[in-house]
């Protein structure tokens, strides 16, 4: 399975409208930054066609560690996450 690097994203912009390699991976930084930003300040980062990304605040709650099976606290916390779009799903099951 291949991954996708920045690099990589910017060099396909860079080839499919020619721009610079320095135009190309400053636009990069810019669309990464501008959906950090915007998920820092509470915002749901939506793309039609594509997903989307948000914020979720997950209490604490009761774990274990699983190698020793003994009882932990998972503290609370904010995760990133994606939901692919419905159009983004039967895309990909189609390959």
């Amino acid at each position: 399975m291949a991954t996708i690097t920045r690099n990589d994203f910017a060099e396909r912009l860079r080839a499919r409208f020619g721009l610079t390699s320095a135009d190309a991976y400053k636009l990069v930084d810019v669309v990464f930054d501008e959906i950090r930003e915007s998920l820092i300040n509470g915002e749901e980062v939506k793309f039609t066609n594509f997903g989307s990304f948000k914020i979720l605040d997950k209490t604490a709650r009761m774990g274990r560690n699983p190698k020793t099976g003994e009882s932990a606290v998972i503290t609370a916390r904010r995760v990133a996450t994606f939901r692919p779009c419905h159009e983004f799903r039967r895309r990909v099951a189609k390959k």
